[in-house]
């Protein structure tokens, strides 16, 4: 794990007498021979002496979390977060009041689950707490300890439950696990809609989700945040017909009406309400009889989308044109039309649109000159 920029912050804390370890979330993917992609470690020395210890190494460091006992390495270009061992002293079911330690166990006592809480050291041995790695082999999510307290502590470890599931675990759920998740379904309204959003799109993400989500439906969880959940049925289909899998199209598989009310509860991004929308909009149709025309109306991502969500016709053909081919820019403007001596106004849009839809009638084949003499033509003519 890691490279040259690993070792000189290892080398940078060495020096420093901080002992570190990889934690979490890069030890649990390394183990499953999934790819790395965040690294962090936990450190036995507080904030401070961690950032003096960088900074004598010449090494960037941001307090992107002091009160929580984490600092933000760059070292040759690359993040790693640093965090201080430490323990829970108040908790309120969002946020936590931490105190700072020197005992691993302890550190990783207040993590969530059994094989989140994995430590590394830079030789590759394993330190293991609470059976972590068999429960990781075994495709088993497990909470630290009990269940209940695990979820008061953060109720969004509800949602985390069936996320790494999703991603990590076969059949059957932690009986315990799934039991504290469906007693605590009903407080899960107090989250915020950005966070419980980030959790579910990223469990949409993993290759199979359908099981996961059909869970959460049984256990109550999706009740608040998402009542026009539909099933899984359309999202399975989906999946076998989708090569490249995108979240937000599996999410308004699963929704059974129009997607505002679900992108303001979930404080989805503009852009990412306006697709869901648009995916879900009765009235936009996908033809795969004409689908250049389609796609350069639509977009080439929309038309996609809505190929992927209701197929029809010979759709892999159209989805394979799709990804193949870039939508051309219509040739001219009204720019080009005011040059003719035309007063800005409705007509000159209507011009542009008429020489607009010639072009597409000619299967986008004319040039600028053609356009150009088209345009001047319906000028002199209308």
């Amino acid at each position: 794990m890691g490279g040259p920029p690993v070792q000189a912050l290892l080398a940078a804390l060495g020096a420093g007498g901080i002992e570190a370890r990889f934690v979490g979330g890069c030890v649990r993917d390394w183990m499953a021979g999934r790819t790395v992609a965040d690294i962090d470690l936990a450190v036995t020395a507080p904030p401070a002496t961690v950032m003096r210890a960088l900074e004598a190494a010449k090494i960037k460091v941001v307090p992107t979390g002091l009160k929580h006992g984490t600092v933000t390495a760059v070292a040759q270009g690359q993040p790693f977060e640093l965090t201080t061992l430490r323990r829970d002293v108040e908790t309120d079911g969002r946020r936590a009041v931490v105190a700072f330690t020197d005992d691993w166990r302890e550190d990783a006592a207040r993590r969530d689950f059994t094989f989140n809480a994995l430590y590394a050291e830079a030789d590759g041995t394993i330190h293991d707490y609470f059976d972590g790695r068999a429960d990781l082999d075994a495709g088993r999510v497990r909470f630290i300890g009990d269940p209940d307290r695990r979820i008061e502590e953060d109720r969004l470890r509800v949602l985390r439950f069936f996320r790494f599931h999703a991603w990590f675990g076969t059949a059957p759920l932690d009986e315990a696990g799934f039991a504290a998740c469906r007693r605590h379904a009903g407080a899960l309204d107090k989250l915020s809609g950005e966070r419980v959003a980030k959790e579910l799109l990223r469990l949409l993400a993993a290759s199979q989700p359908a099981p996961s989500l059909d869970a959460m439906a049984e256990a109550g969880v999706l009740a608040h945040w998402l009542p026009e959940y539909k099933g899984t049925a359309h999202l399975r289909e989906l999946i076998h017909r989708e090569d490249i899998p995108d979240p937000l199209r599996r999410l308004a598989s699963i929704l059974s009406t129009p997607a505002p009310a679900v992108a303001r509860r979930l404080r989805l991004s503009t852009q990412q309400a306006l697709r869901l929308e648009m995916m879900l909009d009765p009235e936009t149709r996908v033809d795969t009889e004409n689908p250049r025309v389609r796609i350069y109306r639509l977009g080439t991502t929309l038309f996609i989308d809505r190929l992927l969500l209701q197929p029809s016709g010979d759709w892999c053909a159209a989805l394979a044109l799709a990804r193949s081919w870039t939508p051309p820019e219509l040739p001219v403007s009204g720019g080009d039309a005011l040059k003719l001596g035309l007063k800005p106004g409705p007509k000159v849009g209507a011009l542009i649109e008429a020489v607009e839809r010639w072009w597409i009638a000619g299967d986008f084949r004319a040039d600028r000159a053609a356009c150009l003499a088209e345009l001047e033509r319906l000028a002199r003519t209308t």
